[in-house]
């Protein structure tokens, strides 16, 4: 079996799919020709000059931090990340990045944080709304002129419902209005109240299509001003997003959970520090691998006891902490997303087998190297 660079980008954005990455990203091929064979990949967290030199000629490296992430106008061999481009281009390497998408995917980043830290994830903490943006669509239609109205709606792009088409709902009831001069009523006359069987139809529309939608409905209504609603509807949470919600085997103190992350993540000279009460029984965690300080809004209204992330600036984990009692577990950026390199060979070892060898860079690429004494 031959395995082409563009076989593995296509299994790499079905699980990383490149549209849940934040806008200010930067995802996907970096360098590489698509239509190469590709005998080798090399995941790491970074793309450095020690990670490059672990990559078999022709092969790729998979990255989870994006070397090239600000606009550059230039990849001149004499600066730092011009020349590892260069050096990976002559030698017929490829890099490949799935960053924040990578974070917000299911299985993801926070996945196999929870996963390493021997926790049964039970959510997402900050969910991503699932689906396009839509409007609920309510109509006051002659009763007669139902089915027309219907049809006129959904040739302009309504009541499509996952793989159901021509969807809508109908009650049967009395409308009631009275002309007044310069009206010129399809039905009933000026200044006399007229009462009109009609039915209120009702149809979803993405959001995108409103003024399609409205103007198959004026199309199609009789009434020289029709009687509608137009309904944004709130975006339902999707299983995909920053952040993850988990429980622990069995409950244990704060103190023996710090242990059990410190114990399971990779050692770094930053370590493993933490806020809390040490006696503190701990269930229920919610975990996001990389920074994840401007998710802790969302941890204090998650009904956890702990949240485990990276990068915890001084003053937002103080003002967390004036406010909440979930304890906060501080780990390494790096170290809370080593465990993906794991998840995503496991990924390209199940869908390629041999004919791809897979491994992930034993290179601590963790910028922290000296501990204090």
């Amino acid at each position: 079996m031959t395995v082409r660079l563009a076989d593995i980008i296509e299994v790499l954005d079905e699980a990383y799919p490149p549209h849940l990455a934040q806008g200010w990203d930067s995802v996907g091929l970096v360098c590489g020709d698509p239509s190469e064979v590709v005998d080798a990949v090399a995941i790491a967290v970074d793309a450095t000059p020690a990670v490059v030199a672990q990559v078999p000629e022709r092969g790729l490296l998979l990255a989870h931090h994006p070397l090239l992430l600000r606009g550059v106008d230039s990849v001149s061999a004499d600066t730092a990340k011009g020349a590892l481009i260069h050096s990976m281009i002559r030698t017929g390497r490829a890099l490949f990045t799935a960053h924040t998408n990578a974070d917000s995917a299911s299985p993801g980043v926070s996945d196999a944080l929870a996963g390493a830290l021997g926790l049964e994830v039970s959510g997402v903490l900050s969910p991503v709304p699932s689906g396009p943006a839509l409007d609920k669509w309510v109509v006051f239609v002659p009763s007669k002129d139902a089915a027309a109205l219907r049809t006129a709606m959904f040739a302009a792009g309504a009541g499509q419902i996952g793989d159901y088409s021509q969807c809508s709902w109908s009650v049967a009831g009395t409308g009631q209005f009275m002309p007044h001069d310069g009206a010129t009523p399809a039905i009933g006359t000026v200044g006399t109240v007229e009462q009109v069987a009609e039915d209120r139809v009702e149809m979803v529309a993405p959001a995108s299509r409103r003024a399609a939608v409205l103007a198959g409905l004026r199309s199609a209504h009789p009434y020289e001003e029709p009687a509608f609603d137009v309904v944004a509807l709130q975006a339902t949470p999707g299983d995909v997003g920053l952040g993850r919600i988990a429980t622990l085997p069995s409950p244990e103190p704060l103190s023996t959970f710090v242990a059990r992350v410190a114990g399971a993540l990779p050692a770094t000279s930053w370590g493993v520090r933490a806020s809390g009460d040490p006696a503190a029984t701990v269930s229920r965690v919610a975990v996001c691998g990389g920074a994840g300080d401007s998710l802790l809004a969302e941890v204090a209204a998650s009904d956890v006891q702990a949240y485990v992330t990276a990068d915890l600036r001084h003053h937002p984990a103080d003002e967390h902490r004036r406010v909440s009692d979930v304890a906060l577990v501080d780990v390494a950026h790096w170290a809370s997303e080593y465990p993906w390199c794991g998840q995503a060979a496991q990924l390209l070892r199940d869908r390629f087998g041999a004919a791809l060898s897979v491994t992930v860079s034993d290179v601590r690429t963790d910028p922290w190297n000296v501990e204090g004494s």
